[in-house]
């Protein structure tokens, strides 16, 4: 069986910089930002945007699993430099962003769930897991409660964040509230 072919460095190149202009102007404005716009920002051409996203929901589909793969694996790297508490803090303002940057994509997001191209059962597990690392390791510490369950964390996480919507510094006040009821 063949194995998948390496991309050349300048194509991952332009393909990271690509997710990066998009995700700013999805961030920015709204899903429908034009393609030529992002490409114009990431400093390529049309045709080198379509090489690698040969549609809208391909170029939005690939922001959201580059953005929540580094939502997820920011558990394990805030843990490496922040005690526990101070990782969950960080954690869960990432995820805020995380949830933040899809308003402009939201649209395409629901289409691509109803597709099964996303599939949201999965990204729940992935953001679960990335809580309970952080919750099992403060448990262990003694500064977080070992009774709390993760998925719990990320339901107060998501509906405090959809009550942000239109004042971020909700967003601050509520983690905070969610850190007080972690706390052993």
């Amino acid at each position: 069986m063949p194995t998948a072919k390496k991309p050349r460095a300048d194509a991952q190149r332009n393909r990271d910089t690509i997710l990066r202009a998009a995700r700013t102007a999805f961030t920015d404005a709204d899903g429908t930002v034009a393609l030529e716009h992002i490409a114009r920002a990431a400093g390529v051409g049309i045709g080198t945007l379509y090489r690698h996203f040969p549609t809208r929901e391909d170029l939005i589909e690939a922001v959201y699993a580059a953005e929540l793969d580094e939502v997820v694996d920011s558990a394990e790297a805030l843990l490496r430099d922040h005690p526990p508490e101070d990782a969950l803090r960080a954690w869960l303002e990432r995820y805020a962003a995380f949830v933040t940057t899809k308003r402009g994509m939201a649209e395409t997001l629901r289409t691509a769930m109803a597709a099964g191209r996303i599939a949201l059962p999965a990204t729940r597990q992935r953001i679960t897991a990335a809580a309970a690392t952080i919750l099992i390791r403060g448990a262990d510490a003694g500064t977080l409660r070992a009774d709390v369950d993760p998925e719990d964390v990320v339901v107060l996480a998501l509906g405090s964040f959809a009550a942000s919507v239109d004042d971020p510094t909700r967003t601050t006040r509520l983690t905070a509230l969610i850190l007080d009821a972690v706390r052993s």
